[in-house]
């Protein structure tokens, strides 16, 4: 019986540093993907910048300023966004190695299934992981005391 056990024990430690290996990889790549909500801020600043400079034609309104406040915008909305949830998947993957937190890393899990399909399988396995009774257990224990040998 201590054998299973300690099989069981083994398999737990495994996912738990893939699923923290998983995070960490999926932080990243948000983190590079936020980068796209700066080049819509430039492109807003360089057409704000460009429809100020055209002259109006006799008779006719100036073209609207305005686009280029859209694009900066949802630039900023997109890149504020997509950089906190890396961050939260950072901490997730930090807290999934410390033991710690368990419903914010299932909460984290869940918004992340909405990212096809990479986040999808890290969310789906997360859930799979996490609702263990053993890995249950493994959270609750505190930090100071390690895993039950």
């Amino acid at each position: 019986m201590s054998e299973d056990v300690s099989r069981q024990t083994i398999v737990d430690e495994e996912h738990l540093k893939l699923l923290s290996i998983g995070y960490m990889v999926s932080a990243g790549t948000t983190a590079l993907f936020s980068l796209l909500g700066l080049l819509y801020v430039f492109l807003g600043v360089v057409i704000g910048t460009t429809v100020s400079k055209i002259p109006a034609k006799a008779g006719e309104q100036p073209p609207p300023t305005f686009a280029g406040w859209i694009f900066i915008v949802v630039g900023l909305v997109f890149f504020c966004v997509a950089v906190s949830f890396a961050i939260a998947k950072f901490y997730v993957a930090s807290c999934i190695k410390g033991r710690k937190a368990r419903t914010f890393c299932l909460v984290v899990a869940a918004i992340g299934c909405l990212e096809v399909p990479y986040g999808t399988v890290l969310g789906v396995f997360t859930f799979l992981v996490l609702e263990r009774d053993s890995i249950k257990h493994l959270f609750s224990v505190p930090v100071s005391a390690g895993p039950p040998v």
